[in-house]
């Protein structure tokens, strides 16, 4: 039995019954979860191993234990657009061109920077992909995708850019701030709100962090039925090495070793964010409504104005999904609630990570959520576990 600690407010002890059943049924090693209400802490667990292949005898998860948190770190990188909006720094429906001018090459001269939040700007894949060390040197990755040509005309179809995120919108806070992206967060947002978060892991921090590993999902228990299988459509896009699918996620090959040092701090905001699971309640929760003891932050105590807040969870893109072929749907810079990422419900927005981290918010039920996990499983939007967790949280509400 694994030793979950921590806390849950009366009435969310579905919750912690959820995350203790998936270290004994859904293959988990070590994670945490937390739950913000109306911008007070209700769910703050955590248990396991800090490295997951640490076994029984491994280093236990502690209360201050961050992780890399993949794509995850999407959610909060696309902030910083909405935010640079909201203090009338940049302009959504400007084009990318305007910002960046060598990026209007090869018939980009079009793309809006909403584009680029929504997934339409057709640019998902690199003719040539980047070595891991020209990925994360802030060089390779802006001028790849500047001279990328796009895969479909943008604006007119969305597909994931599971890696070109972290370029294109990197860049574009550059260009339009003169600051990284990581340093941009640190400074408005992660220190503000007090926040164990970063873009950019400072070296003394990386004691803290889990040691993330691939984990194979226990079967499903033969009560529970068989076993939904992937679409074959889902399954050749993964397996064709020219397909958009596989091309997108293999912007960089080979794939970087996260636990490496260098990759922690570099600045992908594709997925190079690394985080404590309150950190990332607590981020949304800042999103929805004002924290207490928030300290200064402008619009009224909360990071998004009503507008922003808006646009955010506004549907933007939908339907099928060129790289991920399933039907997906996106605000500006968020996935929003749908079959193919369940979230709490129709008004939620945030955004998982590939192998099962979580992070979103629901306005309507004043509910912000936060799940980590070292154990990485197959799935790309809809981890067992998060989704487990996620459901337990409904049962907590009624």
């Amino acid at each position: 039995m694994v030793d979950v600690q921590g806390t849950v407010a009366d009435g969310f002890e579905p919750v912690r019954d959820a995350f203790v059943d998936n270290f004994a049924r859904r293959g988990e090693r070590g994670a945490a979860v937390a739950v913000y209400r109306e911008g007070h802490k209700v769910v703050d667990l955590w248990g396991g191993t800090k490295d997951a292949q640490g076994g029984a005898d491994g280093e236990p998860w502690a209360q201050d234990t961050a992780q890399v948190v993949r794509s995850v770190t999407k959610g909060i990188a696309a902030a910083v657009p909405l935010l640079l909006h909201q203090r009338g720094q940049l302009d959504l429906d400007g084009r990318v061109g305007t910002y960046w001018p060598e990026f209007k090459a090869n018939g980009k001269e079009r793309v809006l920077v909403r584009h680029l939040l929504s997934h339409r700007a057709g640019v998902p894949v690199l003719d040539t992909p980047l070595a891991p060390v020209q990925a994360i040197d802030g060089f390779h990755g802006p001028r790849a995708v500047a001279a990328q040509r796009p895969v479909w005309e943008p604006g007119t179809a969305h597909g994931y850019h599971a890696q070109t995120y972290s370029w294109l919108i990197g860049e574009l806070v550059r260009r339009v701030t003169g600051r990284t992206i990581g340093r941009w967060i640190a400074e408005e947002i992660a220190r503000p709100l007090g926040l164990d978060l970063w873009l950019g892991l400072p070296p003394e921090q990386r004691g803290r962090v889990g040691r993330i590993g691939p984990v194979e999902a226990p079967p499903a228990p033969a009560s529970q039925g068989p076993r939904l299988r992937p679409k074959r459509s889902v399954t050749e896009a993964y397996q064709n090495p020219d397909s958009l699918t596989r091309r997108a996620f293999g912007a960089i090959s080979p794939l970087p070793d996260e636990n490496d040092p260098a990759y922690l701090e570099a600045e992908l905001p594709a997925s190079g964010g690394v985080a404590t699971a309150d950190a990332l309640a607590r981020f949304y929760a800042a999103l929805i409504g004002p924290l207490p003891s928030a300290g200064p932050l402008r619009s009224g105590g909360r990071l998004f104005a009503p507008a922003t807040l808006t646009l955010a969870r506004t549907e933007e893109s939908a339907g099928p999904d060129e790289v991920l072929v399933v039907g997906t749907r996106f605000g500006l810079g968020y996935m929003l609630h749908g079959p193919a990422s369940p979230l709490l419900g129709p008004g939620s927005f945030g955004h998982p990570g590939r192998g099962g981290s979580l992070a979103f918010a629901d306005p309507d039920a004043g509910i912000a959520f936060g799940y980590v996990t070292n154990g990485m499983q197959r799935g790309v939007t809809a981890d067992p576990r998060a989704q487990a967790l996620v459901r337990a949280l409904r049962t907590a509400l009624r």
